[in-house]
């Protein structure tokens, strides 16, 4: 509940300024910033799932992300504040991050369910 109340304030208070945040002072492209969100969320769901399997390979969620995208924390940290802070930009960045999950999902049933069958018919 204090997740919510603190977010309706801080939504408030971000649409009252014209720059409630101010450009990070290295920008990342929409596009990449989909992307890493992207991995976040493919990174975060193997952890949930098989929360030994990241351990195992000795792979660190955010060292990941800062390595593949060759940025730091702070580049990270401006460049989400920055996006989140138009709500509308950010929730159509986590629409795409969704349909791109959705496509890999279907896809990868397709995949299973053809290999039951036996076919080994590509997919386009």
């Amino acid at each position: 509940m204090k997740k919510v109340v603190f977010l309706i304030v801080s939504m408030v208070l971000f649409s009252c300024s014209e720059k409630p945040v101010p450009e990070p002072d290295t920008l990342l492209d929409e596009e990449v910033m989909v992307d890493i969100l992207y991995d976040t969320a493919i990174l975060q769901a193997v952890e949930a799932y098989l929360p030994d399997k990241l351990t195992t390979n000795n792979i660190k969620i955010k060292n990941y992300i800062y390595s593949k995208y060759n940025i730091d924390s702070v580049t990270y940290y401006q460049n989400q504040r920055y996006y989140a802070s138009d709500s509308r930009k950010y929730r159509d960045m986590h629409t795409e991050v969704m349909e791109r999950l959705e496509f890999e999902k279907t896809k990868t049933d397709t995949l299973l369910k053809q290999e039951k069958m036996g076919s080994k018919e590509p997919i386009k």
